[in-house]
């Protein structure tokens, strides 16, 4: 509410005074009535009325959506049961969506056909639609992959630029353990004389050399641009010169907010909209290199990884499934459940080039979050490792529709 002005005070004093408790004061002017409150914001999900149900076609293998369900079915078992989220005007529990997800796993490889599949979903599950944001109350999605990076796992002229695994400086604060109303708000920052501190940003540890000879180093790489995405992607296959390739995933972040150098690049005049796909924005940086180091270090966001056996892990801990994944805002929708997506893809051409735009839609599992992706409007699809991954990834930027989906009620007791 906005705070009264002096004016507005006296009035409002005056009223609430005894009868004649005025008297001293000549009679008030009209006050113009205060605007109407703005409307409540729409909730992030909403039940689908049973006429308004979209076609659950699946455009992708069974395989990939078995392993992506067990996944999930991991996570679950985890975590408390009682663990409770808002799925539009009702709440369920995590075990609620873990025998949602045992159901339709029983399903799926009791060799159900995609027309039984719908039939059944149809049926026996609520579904909840999401907000979406702006005026069209779309979603739209974008892609991440998994990068493979030729690296060194030593210093040399030409890998110099190194990711680090987490600093152990690095504390993260979680306010609601101080005040409820905080929620799952969380600062990362450092100890400095006894005061917290926000941690360094990506200048300081880019530039300045913050962490350097602490031994947190990782791997090392002969262009910081593929760093940089590779931060953006939050995993990666690393493939040392004669060793082995190992797999390193997100550990952590320095806690600063997510500035998007593609927003910069079109104020600058250095890209437009119709160029920024993530191949576009390598051949910008490419194009400027005297205005490398400030375009990168423009966004302070920087990302710490650990070495991991299976991967990529999203943010539910889990290894990810190329094209079954999805990333959303964990404050929003709930980790680990059964989604159904709608929207376009790239067809990709044997020269890495899209021919056209095709719609698809599948079921997906919500493993994984990202520091751009938030509120009810915002999806991102893992789209796998390779080539024709990172150019469908760099790409997609398609409004859509996005569903979550739970056993009915009376159905979750009769459910394996």
């Amino acid at each position: 509410m906005r705070p009264l002005k002096k004016g507005a005070l006296l009035v409002l004093c005056c009223l609430l005074l005894p009868v004649g408790g005025c008297s001293l004061f000549r009679p008030p002017p009209a006050v113009t009535p205060p605007p109407a409150a703005p409307p409540k914001e729409a909730p992030p999900l909403a039940a689908v009325p049973q006429a308004e149900l979209p076609e659950f076609r699946d455009d992708l293998d069974r395989e990939s959506l078995v392993r992506a369900l067990r996944k999930s079915l991991e996570y679950f078992a985890r975590i408390p049961g009682r663990t409770s989220y808002r799925l539009g005007e009702t709440r369920v529990t995590a075990r609620d969506l873990k025998v949602s997800l045992e159901a339709f796993l029983a399903m799926v490889e009791a060799g159900a056909s995609p027309a039984e599949i719908g039939r059944r979903v149809r049926e026996d599950f609520e579904v909840y639609r999401a907000a979406g944001s702006g005026p069209t109350g779309r979603v739209l999605f974008t892609g991440y992959y998994e990068p493979v990076l030729e690296g060194s796992l030593a210093r040399t002229d030409v890998y110099r630029y190194p990711i680090y695994r987490r600093p152990d400086d690095a504390v993260v604060v979680r306010l609601g353990k101080f005040r409820e109303k905080y929620g799952n708000e969380r600062l990362i920052g450092r100890l400095e004389n006894g005061e917290l501190v926000p941690y360094y940003s990506r200048e300081e540890i880019d530039g300045a050399g913050a962490l350097e000879n602490r031994g947190l180093e990782i791997a090392w790489f002969a262009d910081p641009v593929d760093i940089f995405f590779l931060h953006i992607q939050g995993s990666g296959m690393i493939c040392p010169a004669g060793g082995s390739c190992f797999q390193v995933s997100y550990a952590q972040s320095n806690g600063r907010a997510y500035r998007s150098i593609g927003k910069l690049l079109i104020d600058s005049g250095k890209a437009t909209r119709e160029s920024l796909s993530m191949q576009g924005i390598r051949k910008t940086l490419r194009d400027n290199p005297d205005q490398l180091r400030e375009i990168l270090y423009y966004n302070e966001s920087y990302v710490f990884f650990r070495t991991v056996g299976e991967g990529p892990v999203g943010s539910i801990g889990v290894a990810l499934t190329g094209g079954r994944s999805i990333a959303t805002d964990p404050a929003v929708f709930p980790r680990g459940a059964l989604a159904f997506v709608k929207t376009r893809k790239p067809e990709i051409g044997p020269k890495g080039d899209i021919r056209s735009w095709v719609p698809f839609s599948r079921f997906v599992l919500n493993q994984d979050a990202g520091g751009a992706i938030t509120g009810a409007g915002r999806v991102d699809l893992f789209c796998g490792r390779g080539r024709e991954a990172e150019i469908a990834a760099g790409h997609l930027r398609e409004e859509g529709e996005l569903y979550f989906l739970v056993l009915k009620a009376e159905k979750r007791g009769t459910a394996r």
